[in-house]
């Protein structure tokens, strides 16, 4: 069959893509070898903010007095609460596939293999058939990468996936790396009786935010009991024996930690192999594809997004790339994406939320800076919820008044961060953030404080 777009891969990345090529009139198909949406629906964002709710459902219960609310007992049902997220998962799959259907995308299932020019090979229990289309978008997404010191077995030592449906809860853990996903785990984990510790290479934990936002979360987490190390190097781990044993290295010198479990969260491997690329002379760099600000590779007709491209392997990223590329096959004229205009969302309790330049990057690139700040602390609407940790800071270009950056800590800030990403879009000034009302009592009052601060302006501090 011949086809205007086939997509390989169906994440969040590809199924948007397919949908989005659709509506633009185009014949579509999209090939997938597991499960419609990927690993984002099927085992990342989606089943872990089911975890996630969970540990808060539990951390509510047991501080239910502080809300004046008298109850008796509780306990965790580790079973029903990976079978919750799996539902949640299983659930927004079958969503993707009314989508399909909705749209009329015809959805191959298989390996999916570039075979030569305009030419896709899907392979699965039925043989091997052929498939041609004008354009092809690889969107093969990544997997939990695997450290040469750290491998996994899939039992004792894990990655993400295992971590969201081992057999019954560990007594003990060690998360390996503490970015978004090793956080999230990490807090989910000690939220519900399990002995946390963290392990980081470098200085600070999640380590791409700004600093303050690092140090402030550190003390939290340390504060609900999860034990942090940081500078660490895990140079080995033996799971020979019953529980695992993680030779540590730390400027204090090396210690061996010991735990039921090791979940390996040190990042992604991209999904490059297998698929066509060498054959067909499409370059890579670093285990990224290369293309241009429209997704196209140096082969005509063949484009490439997601995680396997640069930038942030998000989401959010590898749709709106998915958009912007299928806008420009059709003959549209969309914008480049902005990547130091996309936000970044941990989801542990309180959550972290970002976008644009930190501090210290902003005085790099050669900024004169305004900082403001506005501590939860001084929130009537977070004092209420009994959500009182964390702060939110802004940074402006001191000339212009231009948004820099926003960095947030608290509860529900992956839900204000938004606001930050259209100002800046629209290129708001700080003033224009101060001068736009915001609803009172709620947290998103704290952005508003924060920008007043920057021009000692602000009211309730």
């Amino acid at each position: 069959m011949n086809y205007d777009i086939i997509v390989i891969g169906s994440g969040p990345g590809g199924y948007v893509a397919a949908i989005r090529a659709a509506q633009l009139g185009l014949k579509t198909a999209i090939v997938e070898k597991e499960s419609l949406g990927g690993i984002c629906l099927n085992w990342g964002c989606i089943p872990t903010k089911a975890l996630l709710k969970s540990a808060q459902v539990f951390e509510y219960f047991n501080h239910a007095a502080d809300y004046g609310i008298k109850v008796n007992g509780g306990e965790v049902d580790f079973e029903s609460v990976i079978k919750r997220s799996r539902g949640v998962a299983d659930g927004m799959s079958k969503g993707v596939q009314f989508l399909m259907k909705k749209n009329k995308i015809d959805v191959i299932t298989g390996f999916g293999k570039l075979k030569g020019k305009s030419v896709i090979e899907v392979k699965n229990n039925d043989g091997v058939k052929e498939f041609t289309a004008k354009n092809i978008i690889l969107a093969t997404g990544g997997r939990s990468r695997e450290l040469p010191n750290i491998k996994q077995d899939h039992k004792k030592v894990i990655g993400y996936r295992e971590a969201m449906i081992l057999p019954k809860q560990p007594k003990s853990m060690i998360v390996v790396g503490s970015g978004a996903i090793g956080i999230e785990f990490a807090y989910f984990y000690n939220s519900i009786g399990t002995q946390v510790t963290v392990v980081e290479y470098l200085d600070n934990i999640v380590p791409l935010e700004d600093e303050e936002i690092s140090k402030q979360l550190a003390r939290i987490l340390k504060k609900q009991g999860i034990n942090i190390m940081t500078g660490a190097n895990v140079e080995s781990v033996d799971s020979s024996g019953e529980n695992c044993k993680a030779t540590v290295k730390t400027a204090a010198g090396t210690e061996v930690l010991e735990a039921e479990i090791v979940l390996s969260a040190v990042g992604i491997s991209t999904n490059i192999e297998g698929i066509g690329l060498e054959e067909n002379g499409i370059k890579t760099d670093k285990g990224k594809v290369l293309v241009d600000d429209f997704y196209r590779t140096n082969v005509e007709g063949v484009y490439a997004i997601g995680d396997i491209v640069k930038g942030q392997a998000l989401a959010h990223v590898a749709s709106a790339e998915g958009i912007i590329c299928v806008e420009k096959i059709a003959g549209l004229n969309p914008e480049p994406l902005d990547y130091n205009n996309i936000p970044g969302c941990t989801y542990c309790m309180p959550e972290v939320a970002s976008v644009g330049y930190t501090e210290k990057t902003a005085k790099e690139a050669g900024y004169e800076i305004k900082v403001g700040k506005f501590p939860f602390s001084a929130s009537g609407k977070a004092s209420a919820a009994g959500a009182k940790d964390g702060f939110v800071k802004v940074i402006f270009d001191a000339k212009y008044g231009e948004f820099l950056g926003a960095h947030m800590l608290g509860y529900n800030v992956t839900e204000m961060i938004a606001e930050v990403v259209t100002a800046r879009k629209l290129e708001a000034t700080g003033h224009e953030i101060i001068k736009s009302v915001h609803p009172h009592p709620t947290m998103s009052e704290a952005v508003m404080e924060a920008a007043a601060d920057a021009y000692g302006e602000c009211i309730h501090l």
